[in-house]
């Protein structure tokens, strides 16, 4: 058993910036597929980023048009990960989730995109950008 805890959300102006929280408990893995998506009122839950953690390294992944703006991040220390949003926008707006899944090796990591894909969810956290 995963659970896993958002935090860190809240209201932002656009152009500012924001980090989120996942903290994470239970079983842990040194080789673990782990992601954030973000759901807004009549959307579909989609994916906003994505951390492979080799335990010693992770590697990452996001969108294309999402890349530059946002980045995952681990602490490996803390079992704790983050998203960093940058230069938010209103169209940013949306509940966000973490995700995680220690099952899946680092192929099906990198094709991990949908909700499906993944065992574990956070009970999410709002994040409302203002213009």
């Amino acid at each position: 058993q995963v659970q896993l805890v958002e935090s860190g959300g809240g209201s932002v102006q656009a152009g500012g910036s924001l980090r989120l929280s996942c903290a994470a408990s239970g079983d842990t893995y040194s080789g673990n597929c782990r992601a954030w998506f973000r759901q807004a009122p009549g959307k579909e839950r989609a994916w906003v980023a994505r951390l492979y953690d080799y335990g010693y390294t992770a590697t990452d992944d996001y969108p294309h048009s999402l890349k530059g703006r946002f980045t995952i991040l681990r602490d490996k220390a803390k079992n704790t990960l983050y998203l960093q949003l940058d230069r938010p926008e209103p169209e940013d707006t949306a509940m966000y989730y973490c995700a995680a899944d220690p099952h899946l090796d680092w192929q099906q990591c990198q094709r991990a995109i949908r909700p499906s894909d993944f065992k574990y969810w956070g009970q999410g956290t709002q994040v409302t950008v203002s213009s």
